[in-house]
């Protein structure tokens, strides 16, 4: 899955993307309030000029959507949010807890700019993490993470930025990007079985304030 990624004719790109010039589309009209002619046209065109002059790369769709995959995906997402809004919520009244945070450094999966678009986005919406930069290049995420005190808490929020982007993939991702993620999920469950280590990148971390008892 870290690839590069395909490469499509002008034409194969626009129909691509047509989903994204719709929702630009939409946005011009939302942003005048209401429909005619006129604004419709300008809208289109912008949405055109957006996509197709600027130099950004391109955002191309996979062209697949798992809706039984996206449906576990939302419901995650709320379960998450509300689950992490609590354990904030306890924090902040918490007079005898002090802060110890930590920079994470996440190695994706995947190269692509929309799962790592939207990852990040998925990440910072949870209470308690945000993505402060990407490498797009590497795959690298680095998060802000709060409650890290431990090597099993910079784990956690290791595996679950991955699971975030895993369940992406497996809802909207290419079918090549999905079954490599399967064949991840297979190959740590039988690593898990045989009672292995894993075997993913330990999550490189910096902590917010100075070390101590010899932690960094």
């Amino acid at each position: 899955m870290t690839g590069a990624e395909p490469v499509f004719s002008p034409w194969r790109s626009v129909w691509r993307q047509l989903p994204l010039l719709i929702a630009l589309v939409a946005l011009w009209l939302f942003l005048w309030d209401h429909i005619d002619v006129l604004t419709i046209v300008t809208g289109i065109l912008l949405a055109i000029a957006v996509t197709r002059v600027l130099y950004l790369p391109p955002v191309l769709l996979s062209g697949r959507f798992n809706p039984w995959r996206a449906l576990l995906l939302g419901l995650r997402m709320m379960f998450e949010v509300v689950v992490a809004s609590v354990q904030v919520a306890l924090l902040a009244v918490n007079p005898r807890w002090t802060p110890m945070n930590s920079i994470i450094a996440v190695q994706l999966l995947t190269r692509s700019d929309l799962v790592t678009t939207l990852t990040a986005e998925a990440i910072t919406v949870v209470p308690g993490t945000v993505v402060v930069d990407i490498d797009r290049e590497r795959g690298l995420l680095y998060l802000h993470a709060i409650g890290t005190r431990t090597e099993a808490d910079l784990e956690r929020t290791h595996r679950g930025v991955l699971g975030t982007e895993e369940r992406i993939v497996l809802a909207i991702g290419t079918r090549e990007q999905a079954a490599s993620v399967r064949a991840t999920r297979r190959a740590r469950r039988a690593r898990r079985a045989l009672g292995e280590p894993p075997t993913s990148d330990r999550p490189l971390a910096t902590s917010d304030r100075p070390p101590e008892g010899g932690r960094s």
